[in-house]
């Protein structure tokens, strides 16, 4: 049986690649389409109606779909994004919310997939590909990035999250020796007159009030996320993806004040 596209579902994936702030530039159409061998039958209009005519004429030339799914992988392989990665991870899940309609995804390696058209697998993947490309495009840190996955998203965001949390206080020990959890553990790592670490020098009063304030952050994130009060309250809070990005993006800040904590005892 040869498969072939329709045209609503050729104007979902067109109107993907052709997006206006994240799309294929009318360059690259332009060399994607000779490098597929497609008329270019509508030079000179928008992008998306150049791409949909495109795919059109080659779909009723060859009767099936081969060359439209080579032109997205040729688009999507990664290494045309080397210089943004983070336009390639929002295009990405652009496409795919496009090509969900015809079980297809476009996966981290630039390569088409098979995928359920409902399930709860297919789902969680399609949320984690979202928030994961959100993140990217925060410019979130690589650590956090770990937390965007499917196996955990296929649970909740607030799951996501927890274990987000959970990494810095793993960091935290990592970098102390200590195997102290929460306040202790912030206590003992970033208290005192002489602490074992430090955010800055504390050469003043306004720098031990910074490091204060971060421990205070550190002591409030895990009273949030890890006592077991929280852990029995979380089945009653409906955490939205915003909620999660915000909480995510406050998770690698945190991280990033551990990098230069880090570097400074190495000093």
């Amino acid at each position: 049986m040869t498969f072939i596209f329709t045209a609503s579902q050729l104007t979902a994936i067109s109107n993907a690649l052709g997006d206006t702030s994240i799309g294929l530039t009318n360059s690259e159409i332009d060399y994607l389409i000779l490098e597929c061998r497609f008329r270019d039958i509508s030079q000179g209009q928008n992008k998306r109606t150049r791409i949909f005519n495109a795919f059109v004429h080659d779909q009723n030339m060859r009767q099936d779909r081969v060359g439209i799914l080579a032109f997205i992988r040729k688009s999507m392989r990664p290494e045309r994004h080397l210089k943004d990665p983070s336009r390639f991870e929002a295009l990405r899940v652009l496409l795919n919310q496009a090509l969900s309609f015809v079980e297809m995804a476009v996966n981290e390696s630039g390569e088409l997939i098979s995928t359920e058209k409902v399930s709860t697998i297919s789902q969680a993947q399609r949320r984690a590909d979202e928030l994961r490309a959100d993140m990217v495009l925060r410019k979130v840190h690589d650590e956090v990035l770990k937390y965007c996955r499917e196996e955990l998203l296929v649970r909740n965001y607030f799951h996501a999250v927890l274990e987000a949390v959970k990494s810095v206080f793993s960091r935290i020990r990592s970098l102390t020796g200590l195997s102290l959890d929460g306040g202790q553990l912030v206590d003992l790592a970033f208290g005192g007159d002489n602490p074992m670490l430090r955010i800055n020098s504390l050469s003043n009063e306004n720098e031990r009030s910074e490091q204060k304030g971060f421990m205070n952050l550190l002591k409030g994130t895990f009273g949030m996320f890890r006592n077991p009060a929280a852990h029995e309250a979380k089945i009653h809070w409906e955490m939205t993806k915003e909620d999660a990005q915000d909480l995510l993006s406050l998770v690698s800040m945190t991280h990033r004040r551990l990098d230069r904590v880090a570097r400074q005892r190495e000093s």
